[in-house]
């Protein structure tokens, strides 16, 4: 991609997704994702009731009386988006690729991470760690990532989210919300993955999809590919033997990621590319409200 070619594209996505994440998500991001940790903030007076284990046994001597210290819940996190760049993302029939999606979902909440004055980091991944930024705050971070998202090519097409899981659960030591963004065309046997990276962090996924993929259209002899593989094979699609059992592949593939969700608990949302995500992503803070 030429470089002004590139920069047009960034300062689209940054002008969408910073306007989005200000005056959409401003209030929704900020009680949907808290802080977990607890911070100091001041001593004051002991007082009927509070816990004796809070007392500032220093401050306590200087002034000949009790008091204690109050802490207040830690505001800024780390962010962290698990963003699938493997070669399924390149697919889309209707309004938008679902790598832009992904592209557009990405920014926005990275845009949202810093507005909340939360520091943000971005690990893409195919069946191996293609690139780490580590958590960062600040406009030029935010757009050293964007540019990433719109011109990173990958070098596997294939996926492996349980890889990605378990690094995320090994590199980042502090806990962190991390948002996991994928079609999860690839998701199997994920359940176990998502349980203990859910434990240490706040896990949070994001299926984006072209509803092409659910169905197979009746047109004929075709040829396809599997965009991860490259496998290639002759489908005949006017069968309608062929077309239910693509439709179940695709019914039990969804099956199996949403039960993988629902025991591990991590919180969940799938957008089509012919879908609004701005809908989708407030269906997620709700959810979590």
């Amino acid at each position: 991609m030429e470089t002004s070619e590139l920069l047009k594209k960034v300062r689209h996505i940054e002008i969408k997704s910073r306007g989005l994440s200000r005056n959409i998500f401003a209030g929704q991001y900020h009680s949907a994702f808290k802080g977990r940790g607890m911070a100091f903030a001041e001593v004051r007076e002991y007082q009927y009731g509070d816990d004796i284990r809070d007392i500032d046994w220093n401050v306590t001597a200087r002034h000949n009386k009790p008091y204690i210290k109050v802490f207040e819940e830690e505001r800024e996190m780390t962010v962290m988006l698990l963003v699938d760049v493997s070669g399924s993302r390149d697919f889309g029939t209707r309004c938008e690729m679902k790598k832009e999606m992904i592209t557009e979902i990405s920014a926005t909440l990275a845009f949202s991470a810093i507005h909340n004055n939360d520091k943000i980091g971005v690990i893409f991944f195919s069946d191996k760690i293609e690139k780490f930024i580590p958590p960062q705050k600040g406009r030029k971070h935010i757009l050293y990532i964007i540019r990433e998202l719109i011109g990173f090519e990958a070098s596997s097409n294939k996926t492996d989210i349980n890889m990605v899981l378990r690094y995320m659960t090994n590199a980042i030591k502090k806990r962190a919300t991390s948002f996991l963004i994928s079609d999860f065309i690839s998701a199997e046997n994920i359940k176990d993955a998502l349980s203990i990276a859910n434990k240490k962090h706040d896990m949070v996924a994001i299926q984006v999809y072209d509803k092409r993929e659910t169905d197979l259209p009746d047109v004929g002899l075709i040829k396809m590919k599997d965009a991860e593989t490259g496998q290639e094979c002759w489908v005949d699609s006017s069968s309608s033997k062929v077309r239910a059992a693509y439709k179940k592949w695709w019914t039990e593939n969804q099956q199996k990621t949403e039960d993988a969700f629902a025991k591990s608990r991590v919180d969940a949302v799938s957008v089509a590319t012919d879908e609004d995500y701005v809908k989708a992503l407030i269906k997620l803070f709700q959810k979590r409200n």
